[in-house]
């Protein structure tokens, strides 16, 4: 059964989440701080998380920026009342890969969470390629879903392996912003139109040897991304 992780402070919507995804066939634990919540997503391995920010004990940004530096690649989603555009640009760079903001809609959150697991799945597109893909020192394997670099494992959020699969795939062709987006994202609408840069920006601290100068992961002005191959 899959495992879904709301770390959640308010009782009344923690309850109402827990509920709805039970009646959809989830199995829910329910944190109400962030050391809990810490604590379940380490020892729980939850498939996907569902991540307040204003959390007592420690905040959602330090939770999300201590899973990932620990490698941990779950789907992460933020679900906070706290909707400016910084809070969300933060979040995705911290390593969210989707971002809600309340008040919201129970179908919208469930489908949500269905897409995520549906795209961090073994059946994802993202391992459509079953062949180990290169360039330059860096080692992608679509089917176990890691990367190396100089023969050293490199921890990727699910949305940012997503994204790397999603170029490699076009094998050096442009892809669009928009076209990631509703590849990647599985929506173009009510996500920053700066997500796909953030992630691109993500991707290459992680895997180019200048980020400032990308070797592989380019942008072409004014269309969006290729990758060099």
């Amino acid at each position: 059964m899959t495992r879904v992780l709301v770390i959640e402070d308010n009782a009344d919507l923690a309850y109402g989440v827990r509920n709805n995804l039970e009646i959809e066939g989830y199995e829910v634990d329910v944190a109400v701080d962030g050391v809990d919540g810490l604590e379940r997503a380490r020892g729980g391995s939850p498939d996907v998380i569902i991540l307040d920010l204003m959390l007592p004990g420690m905040d959602g940004f330090r939770v999300l920026k201590t899973l990932r530096a620990e490698g941990r690649a779950m789907p992460i989603l933020i679900l906070t009342a706290r909707g400016e555009e910084a809070d969300k640009v933060r979040g995705l760079r911290l390593g969210a890969d989707d971002y809600v903001t309340k008040p919201f809609g129970v179908l919208e959150l469930l489908a949500r969470v269905e897409a995520l697991l549906r795209r961090a799945g073994p059946g994802s597109a993202a391992n459509a390629t079953a062949a180990v893909e290169r360039f330059g020192d860096v080692e992608v394997s679509p089917a176990s879903r890691t990367v190396t670099r100089g023969g050293t494992e490199v921890a990727l959020t699910p949305k940012e392996f997503d994204l790397l699969i999603a170029l490699i795939r076009r094998r050096g062709a442009v892809a669009s912003r928009v076209e990631l987006l509703t590849e990647v994202w599985g929506y173009n609408s009510g996500v920053l139109s700066r997500t796909v840069d953030t992630h691109v920006a993500e991707l290459r601290a992680k895997l180019e040897e200048n980020a400032a100068a990308p070797r592989y992961i380019l942008t072409v002005r004014k269309t969006g991304y290729r990758l060099a191959v």
